[in-house]
């Protein structure tokens, strides 16, 4: 069996998933259902249909009529509208002829020739079925595919005149108060609506708002009716005790203005000096709270009913908003995707009002919100498919680390980058670390990442230990004497050949034996480093060889 059909044998086992269906062929599999698989898939995020496998990952082979797979491509494009060009291999799994049919995710929303729309998803107990794709989804799909700004679409059914002409004003005030496009100042309301997208003109020579524009200048009984989903929740809870639990459906200026009134009340600061100033130290930073909650609004997704949540709790501060994250973006590459909205134009409005981070990289700011009082990382690991959560959990703050990282920036006269404050708090946290797990950390390649690692060691942040692939970095002596944990570094850099060496005999202790390739990922080691340290043991005695070259490994000497 080559390494190809073990890797696929192994996903078949893991079983059916978002991008994985199988289908039983032993009594010839319809046309028509092994059609509309397929639109599931390609409706969905695409992935790997296996003809000839039942539901329960069992290898059973293809019918006589499917044997030949060469003609299934023209089959699926034949009865596909718009056609979808799938990939056809046929492939021998234990024993067994199976028909890997891989399909692309589509851009465009895809029927079969009779018409039927599907799309795949997750039940509760995590197994996936194919569910009708229903017309209010429509425009759900293509904004995540950026095919279309719902923000955009015009309500015919008002027109400019019946909304409320003072949240112009709020609209004026909030670009003085947070700085936005001054050039917006002087225009008067109907060039205002038109510069902003707020309205747009219909067939009937009327001008009548924009999603963004009714949420931004419409009442609340306007909000209501034309838009259902608008709704946003502030809670503080107290163990099982509920304190605050309001509900807005008011503009979206307004709402800002009053959830961030009812934040602003629960945030608590002390004072430390640090040289000729006094740098206040809340316990909930509030431009971190500003872009979480300001791209909770402006990302959500308008087509599904549900509030955006802002919620304080004995954990810390939750931020969650429905829709999940757009097309291209996930926890792996949240920090570094190119910035893209659900709601292009509502995001391009909040912008230019002054209240979102003109660059797109308000989740920068959240990030370093958190990590510059050396707190943890905000967490987004609650998001799903449908909801985007975000987590800044309560944690008293290293004044020292903050310390540090004020005085960095007093000395390079502008802030640390975002990479730097990362790969800071993780050496902080984890002690040691090298450039891969670090690179993981920043979302970024290794080649990037060591560039910033080099600048933090010349800044004297830092320190690097060893070379090769078994370079390894700490902070600096400098770091942890300022903190007053001397000894402290002398364990993380002083140490270095003896905690090796007790790392060497636990590995053994719990696996039996140990390589030189896990020694090198134990100990942050290249292979010449691991084989001088294997021979220095195996020569004391402590360790015994066995084999030869590559297949060699080490066990405690008897």
């Amino acid at each position: 069996m080559d390494e190809t059909q073990a890797q696929l044998i192994t996903l078949i086992q893991q079983g059916e998933s978002l991008t994985v269906e199988f289908k039983r062929d032993m009594d010839c599999l319809p046309d028509k259902e092994l059609v509309a698989a397929v639109v599931a898939l390609a409706n969905t995020e695409g992935g790997d249909l296996f003809l000839g496998v039942d539901d329960d990952g069992t290898i059973t082979g293809l019918h006589a009529k499917h044997q030949n797979t060469t003609g299934l491509p023209a089959l699926i494009a034949n009865k596909t509208i718009p056609s979808i060009a799938v990939r056809v291999e046929a492939l021998t799994l234990n024993g067994q002829r199976v028909a890997r049919i891989q399909v692309p995710k589509s851009r465009q929303l895809v029927s079969t020739s009779d018409g039927l729309l599907q799309r795949r998803r997750l039940k509760i107990d995590g197994t996936p079925e194919a569910v009708p794709f229903y017309p209010h989804e429509f425009i759900q799909r293509q904004s995540g595919l950026a095919l279309m700004d719902p923000s955009a679409l015009p309500i015919e059914a008002l027109s400019m005149d019946e909304l409320d002409a003072l949240q112009r004003l709020r609209i004026r005030n909030a670009i003085k108060k947070y700085g936005g496009d001054q050039s917006l100042l002087p225009l008067a309301d109907e060039e205002l609506d038109g510069a902003l997208g707020l309205a747009v003109k219909g067939p009937d020579g009327r001008l009548h708002p924009t999603i963004a524009g009714l949420l931004l200048l419409g009442n609340e009984r306007q909000l209501r009716q034309h838009l259902p989903a608008h709704e946003v929740a502030f809670q503080v809870l107290r163990g099982t005790d509920v304190l605050v639990n309001e509900f807005y459906r008011k503009p979206l200026l307004e709402t800002f203005d009053e959830i961030d009134l009812l934040f602003r009340a629960r945030v608590e600061e002390e004072e430390i000096e640090i040289g000729l100033f006094r740098v206040p130290i809340p316990n909930f930073d509030r431009r971190a709270f500003r872009e979480a909650f300001v791209n909770a609004l402006v990302h959500r997704d308008y087509s599904i009913l549900g509030a955006v949540h802002v919620r304080l709790d004995d954990e810390g501060l939750n931020v969650s908003n429905p829709g999940g994250f757009v097309e291209g973006v996930n926890l792996d590459n949240l920090l570094v995707a190119i910035p893209r909205s659900r709601n292009p134009l509502l995001a391009d409005i909040i912008k230019r009002v002054g209240l979102a981070e003109r660059t797109g990289r308000g989740i920068d700011r959240i990030f370093e919100g958190m990590l510059r009082y050396g707190r943890p990382a905000p967490d987004y690991g609650l998001s799903s498919p449908h909801t985007v959560s975000v987590q800044m959990r309560v944690a008293t703050a290293d004044t020292e680390f903050l310390r540090m990282i004020v005085q960095q920036e007093g000395r390079d006269g502008s802030p640390l980058p975002i990479d730097s404050l990362i790969i800071l708090s993780q050496l902080r946290t984890q002690r040691r670390s090298n450039t891969q797990v670090l690179s993981k950390a920043v979302q970024k390649p290794e080649s990037s990442v060591r560039g910033t690692l080099e600048k933090l060691v010349e800044a004297g942040l830092i320190e690097a230990h060893g070379s090769g692939k078994g370079r390894s970095y700490t902070l600096s002596a400098k770091v942890y004497q300022g903190a007053g944990q001397k000894a402290a570094y002398v364990r993380q850099a002083g140490f270095d050949a003896i905690q090796q060496e007790q790392m060497v005999h636990r590995f053994i202790e719990k696996h039996g034996r140990i390589t030189r390739a896990d020694v090198m990922e134990l100990c942050f080691l290249d292979g010449p480093q691991a084989y001088r340290l294997l021979n220095r043991l195996a020569k004391q005695g402590a360790l015994q060889k066995h084999g030869d070259k590559k297949a060699s490994f080490y066990t405690h000497a008897p």
